[in-house]
């Protein structure tokens, strides 16, 4: 098969030939259809804390169709098109048994530590870890099931009710996807902030009713404020760079929530005397469930396919190693490689 081989910080992509993935018990071979090019998959490439290894195939924002099955596999069949948790682990501890793959021991993330990711022309999987997708999505859908899954993660540990007022701190995967939950759960006004403007469309298309960008003379806080009409009830912190949660903090309101599924390669200081003085919440997340990943491709399947305007450019796998360097070089947002299909553009 062909992959999108990382040949080192500072390196492109290099189209390699590889062999066929072959399935052992519990696992089923993908031909992947398509897989996007995550905000993580750049900062490993610059070789930030977690980096790469040389000779790894990247991508975990992936979906397919199963082309052989490997013993054991009951759920699945030849055929069937899933978006997939990107893990292989155990499956059978207490974490694999309950959907929860990033508790398993022995779980390893696909394109690190010698797991081929989806930047190929087939990935090696296990079937626990397969979410089917019904015949109202493609396999551009199955790719944003991934990021979707991030924040919905977020969205649900923040407790968000209608009429909420919500602000998502960066514009990239994970915060146009808050945005988008929090549509879906009936918040009363959306803020997305970013540093320029080149995603406020995006914003707006999956459900912000206001984009905000640095003005001199006014803090975020003021900012968030007078979009929201009052300070907000929760801050997604999906921006992950150093003084976001401070930042997080000066916006929410007394006693309110910050839910932080973004996270930051740096170290970073924090004044804990201001979240204390407003009694904030501050609540971590690290990816997803299988649940999660079900609730997402249900969303889709209603109809909820404002997610679409994330995608940019769909290119062949062939094409993938110069659109990883545009991406990487001006930080665009989503580029998804269709990979081992013919190419296509939206």
């Amino acid at each position: 098969m062909r992959a999108a081989v990382f040949q080192g910080k500072g390196r492109p992509l290099a189209i390699e030939t590889l062999a066929d993935p072959t399935p052992g018990e519990g696992q089923v071979v993908l031909r992947v259809g398509r897989c996007g090019i995550c905000g993580s998959d750049l900062h490993m490439a610059e070789g930030h804390t977690f980096s790469f290894e040389i000779g790894a195939v990247p991508g975990h924002e992936f979906s397919g169709e199963v082309v052989a099955i490997g013993k054991g596999v009951s759920r699945l069949r030849l055929g069937d098109r899933v978006a997939v948790l990107p893990f292989l682990s155990c499956g059978h501890c207490k974490s694999c048994l309950a959907g929860d793959p990033m508790g398993c021991p022995k779980q390893r993330i696909m394109g690190s530590l010698g797991v081929n990711g989806g930047y190929a022309d087939y990935v090696l999987v296990d079937d626990i870890w397969c979410v089917n997708l019904p015949n109202s999505l493609g396999f551009d859908d199955g790719a944003l099931v991934e990021p979707l899954a991030v924040s919905l993660r977020a969205n649900r540990v923040s407790g968000i009710r209608s009429g909420d007022r919500v602000l998502v701190l960066g514009a990239g995967a994970i915060g146009l996807a808050a945005a988008f939950w929090a549509r879906q759960s009936g918040a009363s006004r959306i803020a997305v902030s970013a540093t320029s403007h080149r995603r406020e469309a995006m914003a707006q298309a999956i459900g912000a009713d206001a984009f905000i960008t640095p003005e001199e003379g006014r803090t975020l806080a003021e900012q968030s404020a007078a979009a929201l009409g009052g300070e907000a009830d929760i801050v997604f912190e999906c921006a992950g760079v150093t003084g976001s949660l401070d930042l997080a903090v000066s916006a929410v309101r007394r006693r309110g929530v910050i839910a932080a599924p973004g996270f930051c390669w740096n170290p970073d200081s924090f004044s804990p005397i201001w979240a204390m003085v407003k009694e904030v919440t501050i609540r971590y997340t690290n990816v997803y469930d299988t649940q999660e990943f079900e609730i997402a491709v249900r969303a889709l399947d209603r109809g909820h396919v404002e997610p679409r305007a994330m995608i940019t450019d769909v290119v062949s796998l062939d094409d993938a190693p110069a659109a990883f360097a545009k991406t990487f070089s001006k930080w665009a947002y989503r580029v998804t490689i269709a990979a081992g299909m013919p190419p296509t553009m939206e």
